[in-house]
């Protein structure tokens, strides 16, 4: 990539992850990595403008249906693109239908625009990612090829230590804090070609095991403030991104929220 590259706009693709799931400010409303991302860019280019299209919840398909198509119409210098891993954490998941949807959204998204961003998400460590960790890098062997086919940057999120550590997790351990998700943004600027600022992959402090006790009233409260409720629209067919539109459904000049 070129050193200090120029770019005038970015739109942001996706699902919570992209949205800015659990970058929460005092508003109540998320930031997120995109978010940070597009800050930075304003920062450097006079009249820079930035949509994101991220709606928590969406799976693959959902994305590509209503996403995809105006992502493409809006000619950015930069797209990024993420999805396809809350299919993966679906408890039946049809990988071939996965691919060909994300398949699809690159073959739109590529051609339309100056730069496409794709990512190898990260995951927190513990059982629920060993339980879908073949699902997740059968999607990201995948991402890896299209990017090789159609000349879009990966940026490997999955393979950095650090983003793997349970404390850049939120309480509902599916979304990054606000520290996990300045490291993304972080990333994302160094894959873009800019100047790094620090490294995003820096170890964090050791760590300092919770008495067994802590551990569990934790994961009861996990188990009924987040798990009952994800399990409960799973079994009704509902998400949580129903009837919520996109925060920055337009590409306009950057204005911070």
């Amino acid at each position: 990539m070129e050193i200090n590259a120029t770019y005038n706009s970015f739109v942001a693709v996706g699902d919570s992850f992209t949205e800015g799931m659990s970058d929460l400010l005092p508003d109540g409303s998320y930031r997120g990595w995109a978010d940070l991302l597009a800050a930075r860019l304003a920062a450097r280019t006079p009249g820079f403008r930035y949509a994101n299209l991220a709606v928590r919840g969406k799976l693959i398909g959902q994305i590509v249906d209503e996403q995809v198509g105006p992502a493409s119409e809006m000619g950015a210098d930069v797209i990024s693109l993420v999805g396809g891993l809350n299919d993966t954490l679906r408890p039946k998941c049809d990988m071939g239908l996965v691919r060909g949807r994300l398949e699809e959204a690159v073959e739109r998204l590529a051609p339309s625009c100056k730069q496409l961003v794709l990512m190898r998400s990260p995951g927190r460590r513990g059982p629920v990612m060993e339980r879908f960790r073949p699902r997740m890098e059968e999607l990201f062997a995948y991402v890896d090829e299209l990017a090789d086919r159609h000349g879009a940057l990966v940026v490997d999120l999955y393979g950095a230590e650090a983003l793997g550590d349970q404390r850049m997790w939120d309480v509902d351990r599916l979304h990054l804090t606000a520290e996990g998700h300045r490291r993304v943004a972080e990333a994302v600027w160094q894959t873009l070609g800019l100047e790094a600022e620090d490294d995003w992959r820096a170890p964090l402090p050791p760590h300092v095991r919770a008495p067994w006790v802590e551990r569990r009233i934790g994961d009861l409260r996990f188990a009924r403030q987040h798990l009952g409720p994800w399990i409960g629209r799973r079994l009704t067919g509902r998400s949580s991104g129903d009837g919520r539109p996109a925060k920055r459904p337009e590409l306009l000049p950057y204005e911070a929220s």
